[in-house]
């Protein structure tokens, strides 16, 4: 179904770098990176410019996009949100999405991927060893920084910054100017190592999705649609919160499947069931 075709890579921020070659070793396909496309209209990290949608539908714009100006029938992207995690509250998390799009076989698939393995941060800085501080914490300068005047709005913005020099001549200017500066961590792939093995760790997951094909008609991209809980007490035999299967579906013909005990686990640990430990 792939080998042999043209991927078009849609990204402006190097995240060719693990996709490319992933995607040529296991599926054969020979991978080109979009050149008309500026990936940073739909949004950026910086707050410069909005980003209006959520991230499927973002990603899923980014290659219908590329598809139509660069006319590929075949492209991938990825997307990417920064914040609080969902259920680690006093936890940062990376959550990126990677979209496959294939017009000549009508298919879209996704992987995502939710990550605390991130240095996402930012604070106001008033000094140079606040700055330094900062700095040294989150990485840099392997990952790079990016200066402004406050922390929102894109006055005086000055991004990927990987030097010392660079990093306390622009805070001296800020201070100069306002009496006060903003650093924060630069979120684009190519300046950012940790967030680019966390594409490369959802790449991989988007191959293996692929691969899964559906058991009746071979569609790649069988795979989880439901978690069903029930996993039973060790103790007592009732069923628990915990999962007992997963549910695969198929987009394309909706065959379904439920796989039984997908965590390698036939029973659960009393401590974890609602009538032995309420």
């Amino acid at each position: 179904m792939f080998e042999g075709r043209k991927l078009l890579i849609v990204t402006k921020h190097k995240k060719e770098q693990v996709i490319a070659p992933i995607f040529e070793k296991e599926l054969g396909v020979k991978t080109i990176v979009s050149t008309l496309i500026d990936t940073d209209n739909f949004g950026t990290f910086s707050r410069e410019t909005e980003r209006l949608h959520d991230p499927l539908y973002t990603v899923r714009e980014k290659c219908k996009t590329a598809m139509r100006i660069e006319n590929f029938d075949l492209a991938i992207a990825s997307e990417g949100s920064f914040g609080t995690h969902p259920h680690l509250f006093f936890a940062s998390a990376d959550e990126e999405f990677l979209l496959l799009l294939d017009y000549k076989n009508n298919l879209e698939i996704v992987a995502r991927e939710l990550s605390t393995e991130t240095n996402f941060a930012g604070t106001e800085v008033l000094t140079e060893n606040d700055l330094l501080q900062f700095a040294s914490k989150v990485g840099f300068p392997s990952h790079a920084l990016i200066l402004r005047k406050e922390a929102h709005g894109a006055e005086s913005i000055l991004k990927g910054i990987t030097d010392e020099a660079t990093l306390i001549n622009s805070f001296k200017k800020l201070i100069s100017l306002y009496g006060k500066a903003f650093v924060e961590t630069d979120m684009r792939a190519m300046h950012n190592p940790t967030r680019i093995k966390i594409i490369e760790k959802t790449t991989k997951k988007l191959i293996n999705k692929i691969k899964s094909t559906c058991p009746e008609c071979k569609t790649p991209g069988f795979d989880v649609v439901k978690a069903i809980s029930g996993l039973p007490c060790q103790s007592c035999g009732f069923p628990t919160k915990s999962v007992l299967s997963h549910l695969y579906s198929c987009a394309k013909c909706g065959f379904q499947k439920e796989k039984r005990f997908p965590f390698h686990k036939q029973i659960e640990d009393p401590m974890y069931c609602d009538v032995c430990n309420p």
